[in-house]
C-alpha cells in the first residue's frame, strides 16, 4: 500500500562506499557532490569498519558540501549523528539495520523530530517496524539483486518480489541491493518510495551521470 510522507525526498537514495569511490579515482566528498548535482535527494553516510572519529569527520565534510534540498543520514551509528548534529551539522537522522541498537533506544536518543529509517527484509519485520513505538520514518526493504556491498543480505527478491514486499509496507519503502538502471525502471510507479544505490554510482566513472539516469529511470522515462 502507500501513504503520504512529509518527510525526506526517498527517490533516489545514496548509500555512499568509500572504498567504490577510491577505486573510481573520487574522494568520498566529491563524489558525493557529483551524485547530489546528477538528482541524488537522500544521502546515507555507511561506513561500517571506519573509526568513530574519522566517521565523524567524514559526515561534517560531507555535510558541507550538501544543499539544504538533501537529506543526511548516518548508518548504524547514533553516536556519529548525535556528534555531527552537536557540531551544527545539517544530518536530518539515522538508518539501523535489524542487529544494530534497538530503535526505541535510538528514537530516545535521536529525539522525536530526527529521521529513523530501518532495514526490513520480510513481512513479520515490516510489521514490527511500522507497529514500533520508535516511530520509524521509512523502511529499507532488499535485496533485489545479490550484492557484493552486503554479503550477509537476505536472497534476492527480483522485481516482482520488490514490488510485492512494497506493497505489504505500511510506511515509505525504498528498494536496496544491486539495483540497475533497468531494475529503477520496472520498479518505477510501484508502492516504493525510491530506489537505493550503492555500486551503480559509487563505482561509476561519472557519478554526477550515473544519479542522473537513474533519476530519469525512477521517471519512467528510461
Amino acid at each position: 500500500m502507500t501513504m503520504d510522507f512529509a518527510g525526506p525526498d526517498l527517490s533516489l537514495y545514496l548509500v555512499t562506499d568509500t572504498a567504490l569511490a577510491a577505486r573510481s579515482g573520487r574522494p568520498l566528498p566529491e563524489l558525493v557532490a557529483a551524485a547530489v548535482a546528477g538528482g541524488v535527494t537522500t544521502v546515507q553516510v555507511r561506513e561500517k569498519d571506519r573509526p568513530a572519529g574519522d566517521f565523524l569527520r567524514l559526515v561534517v565534510e560531507i555535510g558541507k558540501l550538501l544543499p539544504d534540498r538533501v537529506t543526511l543520514l548516518v548508518n548504524d551509528r547514533v553516536d556519529v549523528f548525535l556528534a555531527a548534529r552537536g557540531l551544527g551539522v545539517p544530518v536530518a537522522g539515522v538508518h539501523l539495520g535489524q542487529r544494530d541498537l534497538p530503535a526505541a533506544n535510538a528514537r530516545a536518543l535521536i529525539g522525536p523530530d530526527a529521521v529513523l529509517g530501518l532495514s526490513a527484509a520480510d513481512p513479520g519485520e515490516l510489521d514490527a517496524a511500522a507497529a514500533s513505538s520508535a516511530r520509524i520514518d521509512y523502511v529499507g526493504i532488499g535485496v533485489v539483486r545479490a550484492t557484493v556491498t552486503k554479503p550477509d543480505a537476505p536472497p534476492p527478491l527480483g522485481i516482482a518480489g520488490m514490488r510485492q514486499r512494497a506493497e505489504l509496507s505500511s510506511l515509505p519503502a525504498v528498494a536496496i541491493g544491486g539495483i540497475g538502471l533497468e531494475d529503477t525502471a520496472a520498479l518505477s510507479g510501484s508502492a516504493l518510495a525510491g530506489v537505493a544505490v550503492v555500486s551503480g554510482i559509487c563505482a561509476a566513472a561519472d557519478p554526477a551521470a550515473a544519479a542522473a539516469a537513474y533519476r530519469t529511470a525512477w521517471a519512467g522515462a528510461a
